[in-house]
């Protein structure tokens, strides 16, 4: 893929100057400018923060599917500490990984022409060591998933990020809003897919990888549905390429998804002349 120089894409210039004069700013105008690490991280995390103490809990739990280098995982862990304070809600921190890099292709839609076995091993070590909060969970995700509600006993889930490459590990991992009961998932959960947009040559589309988990997952889902947040990108300062792939899953049976969420308690129009 062809990296243009900074000269054509001067949104890029702007927040580059911005982050480094800008660490003195109110989070808010941090997050509207994307002036934090991973600024799909800290949307997800701030809109579903908000929707947790909104609906009264003290407490939601951040997930990352594909830990590898631990760069993500590291980010996910200061910017959840960071809105947790400024939101007033504790955030837990989880990131899941095989331990061993990817597992061999299962399926063609797994997009072998692009990854393969081994790739993206994580040096548990050095992460664990530069880790304050965040919590490991390594192991095949089909193995890991099922079992994590009862080992963890995490907090509501609010926000995952999914970076397993391949369609059969995505698929695996979507079985955690099963196994999760609604005690234990927001009724609207921020979904992050890395794997979505890529190289030319990846040629991702809605029947391989990632994009056709997440339509697999909505076909066998009456009441569950992941959805791209439709105009995001629209609705920011800088229309990043991260907004076309932040979705959210819609738990349409959740106890608590028609539940009010709006500051605003009477909405009418007047009549204008």
């Amino acid at each position: 893929m062809i990296s243009l120089p900074l000269i054509f894409r001067p949104s890029l210039v702007v927040k580059r100057i911005l982050r480094r004069v800008g660490g003195g700013l109110p989070l808010q105008t941090r997050l509207d400018l994307d002036l934090l690490p991973r600024p799909y991280y800290a949307y997800g995390l701030h809109q579903a923060a908000l929707q947790a103490r909104r609906l009264g809990h003290g407490k939601m739990s951040a997930i990352e599917f594909g830990v590898a280098g631990g760069t993500g995982l590291m980010v996910l862990e200061k910017t959840a500490e960071l809105i947790g304070r400024e939101v007033g809600i504790d955030i837990e921190v989880y990131g899941f990984d095989s331990g061993g890099g990817l597992p061999p292709p299962a399926d063609n839609r797994d997009l072998p022409y692009v990854w393969q076995k081994g790739f993206y091993r994580i040096d548990e070590a050095a992460i664990r060591a530069k880790l304050q909060r965040a919590k490991l969970v390594l192991g095949l995700v089909c193995d890991t998933v099922g079992q994590f509600v009862p080992q963890h006993n995490p907090a509501p889930i609010g926000f995952v990020a999914f970076d397993l490459d391949y369609y059969t590990s995505t698929m695996d991992a979507f079985k955690l809003f099963d196994a999760a009961g609604p005690d234990r998932r927001l009724p609207r959960i921020f979904c992050y897919f890395d794997d979505i947009i890529g190289k030319d040559e990846e040629l991702h589309c809605e029947h391989v990888g990632e994009l056709a988990a997440i339509a697999d997952f909505n076909a066998a889902h009456p009441s569950m549905k992941l959805g791209r947040i439709h105009g995001l990108r629209h609705k920011r300062i800088f229309h990043s390429g991260w907004c076309d792939q932040m979705f959210v899953l819609h738990d349409l049976a959740h106890p608590q998804y028609a539940t009010y969420l709006s500051n605003e308690a009477d909405k009418q129009e007047p009549l204008r002349q």
